[in-house]
């Protein structure tokens, strides 16, 4: 592909992606407002439990995480559950996101999974996580011109991340620190020491072009443009996430509990759609890559190959320079679908946000108790019930179909 291609890729990820302005609001969201106590009413509470009817509408980002509620609406399976469905809302952004759910514009929705720890706990908003939306599907990409090949290499460097509360921040920096290096928030013309690695939020289609001008250095962010820094930024996949966090979460599937509590009948058939189409994604990636893209059904502005890349393509063969597969033992993929919101990993993410380096306030995470997180945030009953009637997630990477409710955390940076 000629430099021209590449820039036209970029242009158009860029305008089709997420808009200047949805980033700016982003940037007031995870940068101070939110995370210093911006509350949402309760007018927007009463909005969402008010909706009498019972037609799924489904808001979303344009990225690999939203697959199973993709999945789910492209295939059917919400009809087949004998519900009504919406097309899916393409929204260009975190915080409209929240705000639409908040809203009751939107009733099903995936969240990176720290947001609806700050919407439950900082803004006392009624989210529940459902399940989870996938595992693993991200990576550390870093641009060829910085010749780096681990963690140790990426000192006095510039890294993009999406957003502060994000798995994606939480990883990176568990890597820098096991790597004797201190995660940094500044100017990005302040001078570095050689131990400091200076962290930015950027969108996600800004960080391809921003590695191949070097703007940057690295980003770490979620599929598919991981692939689309390798293709049209020649950049280098340093390290998958899920091949330092086991089988990691990163967006789950929410609903407002006050929805929940009044609808359980519709609570469960969604449920149903949901782990259904999980099973069909971990089972059928290449095809549902395509039917995602812009050349299926256009639910993502992507090309095929880039989301096809982004979903199957993990070969140790691949990624041995630098080794961003550690671990093929794991017999992880490079995305997976797996539901079941397993509280030891809710336990460990909410630890972890109390070590993270983010901008803004983050007291709210003070007082927070890991193990009543896990109790009251997540809702484990309608997972549990839509898992025994749709088998097949049993052979997801990591699951052991004995004691499928239950495993260890496994880190190894």
């Amino acid at each position: 592909m000629s430099k021209k291609d590449d820039m036209n890729e970029f242009e158009y990820l860029q305008k089709h992606e997420m808009s200047r302005r949805d980033f700016l609001m982003d940037m007031l969201a995870a940068g101070g407002m939110l995370a210093a106590g911006l509350t949402l009413p309760n007018t927007l509470r009463a909005a969402a439990a008010s909706a009498d009817d019972e037609v799924v509408r489904i808001g979303y980002l344009p990225i690999t995480d939203a697959t199973s509620l993709l999945v789910a609406h492209a295939m059917g399976y919400f009809e087949d559950e004998g519900l009504k469905t919406e097309k899916p809302t393409l929204i260009r952004g975190w915080s409209p996101l929240v705000e639409a759910f908040a809203a009751g514009k939107v009733n099903l929705v995936h969240f990176l999974k720290p947001i609806p720890v700050w919407m439950r706990y900082n803004n006392k908003f009624p989210v529940k996580i459902m399940s989870w939306a996938h595992i693993n599907g991200s990576g550390l990409v870093v641009g060829k011109h910085t010749g780096a090949t681990s963690f140790k290499d990426l000192g006095g460097m510039q890294i993009a991340v999406p957003y502060w509360y994000s798995m994606h921040n939480i990883i990176l920096q568990m890597g820098l620190r096991h790597a004797g290096l201190k995660p940094v928030i500044k100017p990005q013309s302040a001078k570095l020491a050689p131990d400091e690695v200076n962290l930015q939020v950027m969108p996600p289609p800004d960080m391809p072009p921003a590695l191949a001008s070097k703007k940057i250095d690295a980003f770490i962010v979620a599929e598919p443009f991981n692939a689309a820094g390798e293709l049209l930024a020649k950049g280098k996949m340093l390290r998958f996430t899920g091949d330092i966090w086991k089988n990691h979460p990163c967006c789950v599937v929410c609903m407002n509990e006050d929805v929940v509590k009044a609808k359980p009948t519709w609570t469960q058939k969604v449920m149903n759609a949901i782990v259904r189409a999980e099973v069909y994604a971990q089972q059928n990636k290449e095809e549902v890559a395509h039917m995602l893209s812009k050349d299926g059904k256009k639910y993502l502005p992507m090309p095929a190959k880039v989301v096809t890349r982004a979903m199957t393509d993990y070969k140790l063969s691949d990624y041995s320079t630098p080794p961003a597969i550690q671990h093929a033992d794991w017999g992880s993929g490079r995305i997976d679908f797996s539901p079941y919101p397993y509280p030891s990993a809710t336990k460990f993410i909410v630890d972890a946000m109390n070590k993270t380096v983010v901008s803004g306030d983050d007291t709210f995470l003070n007082n927070l108790d890991p193990n009543f997180v896990a109790d009251d945030l997540v809702d484990y009953h309608f997972v549990k019930v839509a898992m025994e009637k749709y088998k097949g997630w049993e052979t997801a990477p990591g699951v052991d179909p004995k004691n499928p409710y239950e495993r260890k955390e496994v880190i190894a940076l």
